[in-house]
């Protein structure tokens, strides 16, 4: 199924798509997607809602992020080996992990500001993984059995404070609105097999990134199983599971957003976010 967090009249409303492609209200069903949704297990029964007898959502509204109250954004670096050699750098032994700050999560189509003193602000489209029930010490066979579902990720990236102000690349990571998440939530048994999904990215009409997740050098289940060796992962977390090529980083020369731009990022099955591009 998807699902979509959205605003309207001030109120957090939660959308469902039907079978027709009408996107119906499910608020009564499901008040909200979030950590505490899924750690109770409300969606085990979303098959048996009468999601076509709901009232249609229509009018203007806002496009949330599609899990709310998200514990831990986890980011996976390098992990398509295509993007590594455009990055200059080698294929890592271990998926590399960086954190990006929660403030960072925004909506798929929530304006993207350049921050005060950036000069090199970058797209990056990801699969995003979200965790639907507790995982620690799984091993590869069992990870997915913990994914809720999945979602478009944007890992936007301000390459300067990332690589030259000393330090992990969360500096760079964690502007505020440098990780859209959505536009919709799209349950894992819809999405079938992670390893199978095309991805792309354009900037203002000319596309950028083009990928596929079956040439991730770490896959899901192994990313998921890696984790859980380290960390509890819990119900509501989130995982981008890396890029692939195309990246103005990457490019000669190199190419960086600037006021005016239009980003939209997608995946096949999950949807695209749309972000117009200003200063701050």
């Amino acid at each position: 199924m998807k699902f979509k967090r959205i605003e309207q009249g001030g109120a957090l409303r939660m959308a469902a798509l039907d079978p027709s492609g009408i996107w119906r209200d499910v608020t009564a069903f499901l008040p909200d997607l979030s950590a505490q949704a899924l750690a109770r297990g409300d969606l085990a029964n979303a098959g048996d809602w009468d999601i076509a007898g709901q009232p249609e959502i229509t009018g203007e509204h806002r496009l949330l992020p599609c899990v709310g109250n998200v514990g831990k954004f986890m980011c996976i670096g390098l992990n398509y080996s295509d993007h590594a050699a455009e990055a200059g750098m080698a294929i890592p032994q271990h998926p590399i992990l960086f954190l990006k700050a929660n403030s960072a999560i925004a909506g798929g189509e929530d304006d993207l500001v350049i921050p005060r003193g950036a000069s090199r602000v970058d797209w990056e489209v990801e699969l995003g993984v979200v965790i639907g029930t507790a995982a620690k010490y799984v091993d590869e066979a069992q990870a997915l059995d913990h994914v809720a579902g999945y979602c478009v990720i944007n890992d936007v990236s301000e390459r300067d404070f990332q690589l030259n102000l000393t330090g992990q690349w969360t500096k760079g990571k964690s502007c505020d609105g440098f990780g859209p998440i959505g536009p919709w939530f799209v349950t894992k048994d819809e999405v079938g097999d992670p390893q199978d999904i095309a991805l792309w990215a354009d900037v203002n009409g000319q596309r950028m990134q083009t990928g596929r997740t079956d040439t991730m050098i770490f896959s899901v289940a192994q990313i998921i199983a890696h984790l859980s060796q380290l960390m509890t992962l819990h119900p509501g977390d989130v995982i981008a599971t890396g890029t692939p090529p195309g990246v103005g980083m990457g490019m000669t020369p190199q190419l960086y957003l600037k006021p005016g731009d239009v980003v939209e990022v997608g995946i096949d099955g999950l949807g695209a976010q749309r972000q117009l591009v200003r200063a701050e």
